[in-house]
């Protein structure tokens, strides 16, 4: 018993396992670069990642859509009447909302 306590008493002072445990320290709370705000900017780039690919798939679709209305004359008449109750001059809009 007392000889293991001896072996890991003289482990303690080894002066190359005092750097490594400091080194290892260092590398778990340094301000910067400490492991957790690694982990955090990981899973936050992880999300940014994830975004970028919905914007991207929603540019598509709103790509497309503006192809489709900006094409023909007759799709933008039924787009502004449908979305911003527009009206031609000689008419009238009813709306109605349903309760």
């Amino acid at each position: 018993m007392k000889r293991t306590k001896l072996i890991w008493l003289n482990r303690l002072r080894n002066k190359y396992f005092l750097a490594g445990v400091g080194f290892v320290l260092l590398l778990l709370f340094n301000e910067r670069n400490s492991v957790f705000d690694q982990m955090e900017y990981s899973k936050n780039l992880k999300d940014l990642k994830a975004k970028q690919v919905y914007y991207k798939s929603e540019l598509a679709k709103v790509r497309n859509e503006k192809e489709e209305l900006f094409g023909n004359p007759k799709n933008l008449e039924k787009f502004a009447r449908e979305k911003y109750l527009m009206k031609a001059d000689n008419e009238d809009v009813f709306v109605m909302i349903e309760e």
